[in-house]
């Protein structure tokens, strides 16, 4: 009868544990698991000292083994998924702009988009570039023209 009692402790922990994991309680769970943990060990030791060391190394085994299966499983389910953030989905050369689709652009007009102050958003048709005005400020909706590029900068002038 005490096999039961105190394997049933040792179920009891694997499933505080588990809930320790996914239910913030602040540690609660897991000193509940670890009194269920140390009462089972006492239990065996308390029919020999054989069954006590038995109980010692099923301990040594089971906790890292639920905690190191509950981590490798918990980003696979539903609740995992909401918790973890994940990594955003990004194009090659995602928001630096292909430098052979920018060399076509000198002596092209485009439209602002975003204030230039002096770096903002310019419109070429469909394609939306970060361009850098020349001298001062040019507000939105104003036309401007390519100057020149310098790597990835793009250089732009307002047209009058």
């Amino acid at each position: 009868m005490w096999i039961l009692f105190a394997t049933g402790l040792f179920l009891i922990c694997a499933v505080l544990l588990v809930a320790e994991v996914f239910i913030p309680s602040f540690g609660m769970l897991g000193l509940m698991a670890f009194s269920c943990l140390v009462t089972g060990i006492y239990l065996f030791f308390q029919h020999s000292a054989a069954a006590g060391w038995v109980g010692v190394v099923i301990a040594m085994v089971m906790v890292p083994g639920v905690l190191i299966t509950t981590y490798v499983l918990m980003p696979k389910t539903k609740m995992g998924k909401t918790l973890i953030l994940q990594t955003p989905k990004s194009e090659p050369g995602g928001g630096v702009p292909d430098v052979d689709v920018i060399s076509g652009l000198v002596g092209k007009e485009g439209e602002v988009v975003t204030m230039l102050r002096p770096v903002g958003t310019v419109a070429f048709g469909d394609l939306r570039v970060e361009c850098m005005a020349e001298s001062g400020y040019v507000d939105r909706g104003e036309k401007v023209k390519v100057l020149g590029i310098d790597g990835t900068q793009i250089t732009v002038r307002k047209v009058d």
